[in-house]
C-alpha cells in the first residue's frame, strides 16, 4: 500500500509525497492554472471536430468572434497538440494568478517568442500571421490573449476550475491504492508506467523519468488525450531543467456545458419564499427600496430585510449614488431566475 502525505498549497497546486518501491517518482504534483487551461482551450479552436463535448461552448463563442484575433490564436497551436514553449512553462509560484501569468507573457522576449512559434510549426511553414517584426507580433499576441481570457475564459473559469479541482482527489486515491502505474493508467487508454518509463499511448515513445524528478500532472477539460508539451520529456527533463508536465483529460468534462432548465416560479418560491422571489424577479433594472415597496405594496423595512438576505447570498448587488442606494439582480441572480446576461454586453 502506498503511503502519501497530502500538502495543499493555495488554490492552483496540489502535491503528494509518498513512499514508493523504486518504480515511481517520489513526488506527484497536480497543477491548476487559469492561463494554462486557456492555452489548452485553443486546441478546440484549431480542430473543433476532435472536441464534440465542447461544441455548446464553441457555439456560444460565435457571437464573440469579432472581438477576437482568431487567426493569431489558432496559429499559436501546432500539429500534434504542440504549443510554444513560452506558453507551456509551469506557474512560477504556488499562488499563481492569471494576472501574473499574463504579465509573464507580456515580459517575454519578443525574439524568443518568435523562435518558439516557429519551432511550434517546425513541420510546416509558419502561418502568415506569425511572420513579420517580432516586437509587433509579440504586442499583438499579448493583446489577443488578454482579450481571449477576459471574453472567453474568465466568465466560465469558476465552473471549469470546479471540474479540475474535483479531479485531483480522485487521482490521489488511485495513487494511494494502485501506485504510479495505476495513476498513469487512469489518465487515458494506452497510458502506462513501467520500470520507470512513461508511455502516454500504446504506439508512443517511452519517456524515462528518474525518481528525483516529480511527476507533474495537469488536468484539463479541453484535453482529449494525455500529452506532454513536446518530445523533450524523453530525457526526463523539460526545457529549462523543469519536470515535464503531463496534460490529461479531467473527469466530468462532459457535463461542463450542460444547460440546466430554469426553475419555475413555483419552484423558486418554494426555495426562497414568495416575497424574495417577487423582489428578485423585479430587479432586472436598478431599483430603490422605496420604489420596490411602492410597487409591491409592502413597507420599506420589509423590503430592506429581504434585500439584505438576497445580497448576503450574492443574488443582488447594491450601489450608492449620493443619498440613494440602488439594488440590481446579480449575475448569479440572473441565472437563478433563468435570465442570462447577453455576453456581447459584458
Amino acid at each position: 500500500m502506498v503511503q502519501y502525505e497530502y500538502a495543499y498549497e493555495y488554490e492552483y497546486a496540489y502535491e503528494y509525497e509518498y513512499a514508493h518501491d523504486g518504480e515511481g517518482p517520489g513526488t506527484v504534483r497536480f497543477v491548476l492554472s487559469p492561463l494554462r487551461e486557456t492555452w489548452h482551450s485553443l486546441w478546440t479552436l484549431r480542430d473543433p471536430g476532435h472536441y464534440p463535448l465542447h461544441l455548446p461552448w464553441l457555439r456560444r463563442l460565435r457571437t464573440l468572434t469579432p472581438r477576437l484575433d482568431v487567426d493569431l490564436l489558432v496559429a499559436l497551436t501546432g500539429d500534434g497538440h504542440r504549443l510554444p514553449r513560452f506558453l507551456t512553462a509551469g506557474p512560477r509560484t504556488r499562488n499563481a494568478d492569471v494576472r501574473d501569468e499574463l504579465s509573464a507573457v507580456r515580459r517575454a522576449d519578443p525574439a524568443a517568442v518568435l523562435r518558439d512559434l516557429t519551432e511550434t510549426h517546425r513541420d510546416t511553414p509558419p502561418p502568415a500571421v506569425l511572420r513579420g517584426d517580432a516586437t509587433a507580433l509579440h504586442g499583438r499576441l499579448v493583446t489577443a490573449l488578454e482579450t481571449y481570457w477576459a471574453t472567453v475564459m474568465e466568465p466560465y473559469w469558476p465552473r471549469v476550475r470546479a471540474v479540475l479541482v474535483a479531479d485531483v482527489p480522485h487521482r490521489a486515491r488511485l495513487l494511494a491504492a494502485r501506485g504510479t502505474a495505476g495513476l498513469v493508467a487512469s489518465l487515458h487508454p494506452g497510458a502506462e508506467w513501467h520500470a520507470g518509463a512513461l508511455r502516454l499511448s500504446a504506439s508512443g515513445p517511452a519517456h524515462r523519468l528518474p525518481t528525483d524528478v516529480p511527476l507533474v500532472l495537469c488536468p484539463s477539460v479541453f484535453a482529449h488525450r494525455a500529452t506532454l508539451p513536446d518530445d523533450d520529456g524523453v530525457s526526463g527533463k523539460a526545457p529549462g531543467g523543469e519536470a515535464p508536465q503531463i496534460t490529461y483529460p479531467a473527469r466530468a468534462a462532459a457535463a461542463l456545458w450542460d444547460d440546466v432548465a430554469s426553475p419555475t416560479s413555483e419552484a423558486l418560491t418554494g426555495l426562497i419564499g414568495r416575497a424574495k422571489t417577487t423582489i428578485l424577479t423585479s430587479l432586472s433594472t436598478p431599483e430603490t427600496t422605496v420604489a420596490l415597496a411602492r410597487t409591491l405594496g409592502v413597507s420599506p423595512s420589509a423590503v430592506s430585510q429581504h434585500l439584505a438576505r438576497l445580497a448576503a447570498c450574492g443574488l443582488v448587488t447594491r450601489r450608492r449614488e449620493g443619498r440613494t442606494v440602488l439594488y440590481l439582480r446579480s449575475e448569479l441572480g440572473d441565472r437563478l431566475v433563468g435570465r442570462r446576461a447577453d455576453p456581447r454586453t459584458t
